[in-house]
């Protein structure tokens, strides 16, 4: 960005919220269409996932309530609308297609909730604001795909529900460098804590539930 640019954020989008007392950890979209390079939507994220792995140990220990996210459509994307309508490699989500299923390693415990979605934001037309209020949670460290799309919309999502959102910036990833970083520097800037998933493991491991 240049420096005149830059400079218009200074002293105006500086503000941090801070960890929550009760956070919660999502994982947004991981599923195999992303990884398999065959697949149109596929996105080299590989460091993502193994970093998100890392965080759901994490908050594993540390006994939080975790969240998947995948996309699932029937076989005519009537529910697609006008986001299937705008990106058809979303049919690699049609229900029971081999490139929405979880990739290796991140199979979801039975005792962690699975949320299917139909748009973008992991809030929009689900249960998940619902779920984390009555479950007292007060923030959501978000990780996922991809950083500039359904990462960005939960994350302008959460905020807006009254959640604070955190993002790992290690554990999200986007096809392109340039829209992952421009939108990291968004989010941080107006949305969003930005922090790296060690900073975010020290704090869960100081945490008490």
């Amino acid at each position: 960005m240049a420096g005149g640019a830059a400079d218009n954020y200074g002293g105006v989008f500086d503000g941090s919220m801070g960890f929550g007392a009760k956070p919660a950890l999502i994982l947004i979209d991981f599923v195999e269409a992303y990884f398999d390079p065959s697949c149109a939507l596929y996105a080299g994220v590989e460091e993502a996932l193994k970093n998100a792995l890392k965080l759901r140990d994490a908050a594993r220990e540390a006994g939080l309530l975790i969240v998947y996210t995948n996309v699932s459509y029937t076989q005519s994307m009537i529910d697609g609308g006008r986001f299937a309508q705008k990106v058809p490699p979303l049919e690699n989500f049609v229900a029971g297609h081999p490139m929405g299923a979880w990739p290796k390693g991140l199979e979801p415990a039975d005792d962690e909730l699975v949320i299917t979605k139909h748009y973008p934001s992991a809030f929009f037309g689900t249960s998940l604001a619902s779920t984390l209020t009555a479950n007292g949670n007060d923030s959501l460290i978000i990780t996922g795909l991809s950083t500039s799309g359904c990462v960005r919309a939960s994350c302008v999502d959460c905020c807006s529900h009254g959640f604070i959102p955190i993002i790992a910036e290690d554990a999200v990833g986007d096809r392109h460098e340039a829209p992952h970083k421009a939108n990291l520097f968004d989010m941080q800037a107006k949305y969003a804590d930005v922090l790296p998933s060690a900073k975010i493991m020290e704090y869960l491991s100081e945490l008490k539930l």
